[in-house]
């Protein structure tokens, strides 16, 4: 493959291109369920509930960047917001991961923390990842609802969805197109968040 600068520049050009078109496709798919899970998870908050964020790899980043976007702030100060990343407490994590698999990480945090009302947020770029499908679960056994970022074909994740919840897809083959666009997807929920919380107090 070429190295030269002329052909990384393309390569560059390549990319942007790629993610413009990813952009304007999800945008095309999301506005409206973008709305919803804005207006979900505010109105969750509202009513004394929390939000619960998982997710593995650059997912986990996203999960954790959400909740503390959430309890702090996005671009303005407005009051804090309850959510949690269940991603970061490597303790609760490993021991749960040792003692009843991987598979259990994020599913045995929500049984311990979640609650009627509250919402989780469960994020995977291929729309598979066990360990999320099994958060969801154990949410939908608690009265939770689900606010799930996917890719692809929406994958099991898709399939587990009910009335109520909600899906946001990057309909898109590769990853890194996903993982930028789920991104995207959270700084819209937070923006219409606090833009929101700006007009109603």
């Amino acid at each position: 493959m070429p190295n030269d600068a002329s052909s990384r520049t393309a390569l560059i050009a390549e990319l942007f291109a790629d993610s413009r078109r990813a952009n304007e496709a999800a945008l095309a798919a999301n506005q409206a369920p973008l709305i919803a899970a804005a207006d979900a998870a505010l109105d969750c908050c509202n009513r004394g509930g929390k939000i619960l964020a998982c997710g593995n790899g650059g997912s986990a980043g996203d999960a954790q960047h959400f909740a503390s976007e959430l309890v702090n702030r996005f671009e303005r100060n407005r009051r804090a917001l309850p959510a949690m990343g269940l991603v970061s407490e490597s303790s609760t994590l490993t021991a749960i991961a040792n003692d009843a698999g991987y598979e259990a990480v994020f599913s045995r945090q929500v049984e311990a923390f979640g609650k009627a009302g509250d919402i989780l947020v469960a994020i995977s770029t291929s729309g598979q990842s066990a360990s999320v499908i099994n958060a969801m679960d154990a949410a939908r056994a608690r009265g939770m609802r689900v606010i799930a970022l996917t890719g692809r074909d929406g994958g099991a994740m898709a399939a587990r969805l009910t009335d109520g919840d909600i899906e946001l897809r990057v309909a898109e083959p590769v990853t890194a197109r996903i993982q930028e666009i789920h991104l995207l997807f959270i700084h819209c929920i937070c923006r219409l968040i606090e833009d929101r919380i700006a007009i109603d107090g």
